[in-house]
């Protein structure tokens, strides 16, 4: 009785989320295979040319990847090809690999979420098992190539629900929950351990949380953690009266709030402060609000962060202005935080 009793507990052990008690920090790199294709050579802050993932886990600290992924792309920019590329890198590396289903042909987020081109004109049924067909394909190419993903997220950034209209959230609230339960189920089909993670925007917004949240759980959708996205740049940019320690306060309340209200863990996969070359004093002020996002969400949320992901640090500030790299392609002092 003994011995099927401790076969029984290591049978649920190997069907649960990947055990998490580090805090990780890591980068979202999605740009990455398109900068090299076009011939960007990074480099160090010493001005040595640097593998860019190898720079990030040996000089930063950085122990992870996140890679979007879509459907049907143009041109193959964020297909499942370029996530298993990206992904043996950062295994060669020893570094986790989150992937970002975005569940379009491009890019989805809260203003947009476009349901694919071969998904168009679909019934819901259908177009739930077109979910979970797709992310069993794209992580079962991982798995035949010997990876296994540490994180998924069922979509990106879906404060709004997605594939809309049918998974509008206002629309068809129970229908936004089954597609985040097909994508769930599909995920622990392929990897039984992978932490799965339900993504959205504004993450010192609580009521956004509670509303959307609360519609998941309701209508039966799951999820192993809630991913949070925290940019106090794009938040004053609709809200002027608002300060970034201000939002960075809001959202660490809001990470204990959750933690605490839906029972799983927590984690900012997304975060950026602005290079602005011309004023060094808004880098030296991004690497300040990063120190202290890192800081306390190691420290002031019960545990329960489980890592901070920099949205994209390599890119160019002339490309994107909330990187972290200088039109040299080399660290800007934002990236210093990482090592505070």
């Amino acid at each position: 009785m003994k011995l099927l009793l401790v076969s029984m507990f290591m049978a649920l052990v190997s069907q649960s989320a990947f055990a998490q008690n580090d805090f990780v920090k890591g980068a979202d790199v999605g740009f990455l295979t398109g900068q090299e294709k076009h011939g960007v050579k990074f480099h160090d802050r010493d001005g040595k040319e640097r593998e860019c993932l190898e720079l990030l886990k040996k000089d930063y600290q950085m122990k992870a990847i996140r890679m979007r992924v879509w459907v049907n792309p143009r041109g193959g920019m964020n297909d499942k090809h370029e996530l298993l590329a990206m992904a043996k890198r950062a295994k060669a590396l020893g570094m986790d690999l989150m992937v970002d289903f975005h569940y379009s042909d491009s890019w989805a987020d809260p203003a947009k979420q476009p349901i694919p081109e071969a998904w168009k004109n679909h019934s819901y049924k259908q177009m739930k098992k077109d979910v979970r067909q797709h992310t069993i394909d794209v992580l079962s190419l991982l798995k035949a190539n010997g990876i296994e993903p540490r994180w998924v997220q069922v979509g990106n950034e879906t404060a709004n629900g997605l594939l809309w209209p049918m998974g509008h959230i206002e629309q068809n609230p129970k229908q936004y929950a089954g597609f985040i339960r097909a994508g769930y189920d599909a995920v622990k089909k392929v990897f039984p351990r992978a932490i799965v993670i339900v993504h959205l925007d504004r993450g010192h917004l609580q009521s956004l949380y509670d509303y959307n949240l609360d519609i998941v759980k309701k209508y039966g959708g799951k999820f192993d953690m809630i991913g949070m996205s925290l940019y106090p740049y794009w938040a004053m940019q609709d809200h002027p009266e608002l300060n970034p320690d201000g939002i960075i306060t809001d959202c660490m309340a809001n990470i204990r709030h959750c933690s605490e209200k839906y029972g799983c863990d927590v984690m900012i996969v997304e975060t950026g402060f602005e290079v602005d070359e011309q004023h060094p004093e808004k880098m030296d002020e991004g690497r300040r609000q990063l120190t202290r996002v890192i800081r306390e969400a190691r420290s002031e949320t019960n545990g329960r962060c489980r890592g901070v992901f920099y949205w994209e640090p390599q890119c160019l500030p002339g490309g994107y202005k909330l990187g972290a790299f200088n039109s040299n392609a080399a660290p800007t002092t934002i990236m210093e935080a990482f090592n505070e």
